[in-house]
């Protein structure tokens, strides 16, 4: 009985990670977005 609950821990676990691992990925892989100042832009035309 107690080698289904291990197997299950195990595998919850590891989804856990992966979960953890696949949002940094993600919040890292978005690009910074920086203010642009459209005046200056303009000015420099």
């Amino acid at each position: 009985m107690g080698y289904s609950r291990i197997n299950r821990k195990a595998r919850r676990n590891r989804t856990v990670s992966r979960v953890r691992k696949e949002t940094i990925k993600r919040l890292n892989s978005t690009p910074v977005i920086k203010k642009v100042d459209v005046e200056e832009l303009k000015a420099a035309q």
